[in-house]
């Protein structure tokens, strides 16, 4: 004998709050569908945009766990090769190669260095490295490197000015207002640049920079200085005529200020006379080719009416 149990049919009452619970649970689908809509619309980001951020949050994520397990097992160098590895199957690797500020200097030497990098993963990238191999470049006074995510390597050169010519036994050298050498150049080339000589001249440059300033008027008509004995300068003018001057920072500005007052009154330059001779602290000796030995000695503080005509 069997038996069937027959459930009850819901009562009116009980269908009415089933169906007022699911009315329920739509009205906060929707909302809640309306107010992450509204989110959206806030941020600056595009969909695809926050798509690629959630993607590179979850990789970083995954790459710091990666770190941390392989640190707690002791190996930091696994971990940091592993994390690499994943950036650049990830696409962080460098591919290309951007430089900036280069004008002067030949820029395949700028890529020489920084395309050793290439096809490296982005976190075994030594940027204080490739820096310093710049910087031993002879143009480059300082250099940036930094990361252009996901595969850019960008590369910022300030450039040395060139300042001068230093004369060499057999060859001209461009150089900067410090001396620094920056390349070998033709005598064709350094024309029309001021041209420094004599042993140790490279590491006197500031020091005569600082002499010509002293007379701007002078130092657009000074053509070449050389450093004699260690000790003093030698000026060449464009008109060919050398000055003498004497040793010690002081002295010598002094003698070039004086010199220039002279000129200024007398017109010295573009004379018959060939040198000028300044050592002494109250003459100006002068040599005129024309009168072979002979020297006209004036005193620095006013040039006589006599004098003058026998220097012209």
């Amino acid at each position: 004998m069997s038996t069937t149990i027959r459930r009850k049919a819901p009562t009116a009452r009980k269908v009415a709050a089933s169906q007022g619970n699911r009315a329920k649970v739509r009205s906060a689908r929707e909302q809640t569908g309306s107010a992450v809509d509204k989110v959206m619309g806030w941020l600056p980001f595009s969909e695809e945009q926050l798509h690629r951020i959630f993607l590179f949050a979850i990789l970083g994520g995954a790459l710091a766990l990666a770190w941390i397990i392989a640190s707690m097992a002791g190996l930091p160098a696994m971990a940091g090769y592993q994390l690499s590895q994943i950036a650049a199957e990830s696409g962080f690797e460098v591919k290309r190669v951007e430089v900036r500020g280069v004008k002067h200097l030949n820029e395949l030497k700028v890529y020489e260095k920084a395309l050793a990098e290439r096809d490296r993963a982005m976190p075994l990238v030594d940027l204080e490295r490739l820096r310093q191999e710049l910087l031993a470049l002879s143009w480059v006074q300082d250099a940036r490197v930094s990361r252009q995510l996901p595969d850019t390597l960008v590369v910022d050169i300030v450039e040395r000015t060139p300042h001068a010519v230093l004369r060499k036994a057999d060859r001209f050298v461009l150089i900067d207002d410090t001396g620094q050498e920056l390349e070998v150049i033709s005598r064709k080339d350094a024309e029309g640049r001021l041209i420094v000589s004599g042993p140790g001249a490279g590491q006197q440059v500031v020091e005569l920079s600082h002499l010509l300033e002293a007379a701007p008027a002078l130092k657009p008509r000074v053509a070449e200085a050389e450093w004699i004995g260690n000790r003093r300068w030698n000026l060449t003018f464009h008109t060919g005529q050398v000055l003498a001057l004497p040793e010690g920072d002081a002295e010598s500005a002094s003698a070039l200020v004086t010199f220039a007052r002279l000129d200024g009154t007398n017109r010295l330059l573009g004379g018959k006379v060939t040198a000028f001779d300044m050592r002494a602290k109250d003459r100006i000796y002068m040599r005129i080719p024309d009168e072979e030995g002979k020297e006209l000695a004036l005193k620095a503080g006013a040039v006589p009416h006599t004098a003058q005509a026998d220097a012209e």
